[in-house]
C-alpha cells in the first residue's frame, strides 16, 4: 500500500477585481414661459431595464463501503 499524502495546493489564482458603475439619471423640466407664446413639451423617456438574475445551489456527496472480512464464526462440532 502507498503512505497516505496530503493533497498537493497550488497557489491561489487571483483574477482582477471586476468593477460595475450605476448610474441615475434624473430629468428636471424647466419651463420657459414669455410674455407672447408658452410652449409645453411633453418628453418621454423609456427605460430598459436589464435584469440579471443569479442563484445558486449547494451539493453534498457521500460515499460508503462495506467490507466483509472473512467468514462468520462457526459452532465447534457437536452441537
Amino acid at each position: 500500500m502507498f503512505p497516505c499524502r496530503p493533497p498537493r495546493v497550488m497557489p491561489a489564482v487571483v483574477h482582477p477585481t471586476k468593477c460595475c458603475e450605476n448610474h441615475t439619471f434624473e430629468n428636471i423640466v424647466v419651463p420657459h414661459i414669455h410674455p407672447t407664446h408658452t410652449t409645453n413639451v411633453h418628453h418621454q423617456m423609456f427605460e430598459h431595464q436589464h435584469y440579471f438574475p443569479h442563484t445558486q445551489s449547494f451539493a453534498q456527496n457521500a460515499q460508503y463501503q462495506q467490507q466483509m472480512c472473512g467468514g462468520r464464526p462457526r459452532p465447534p462440532f457437536g452441537y
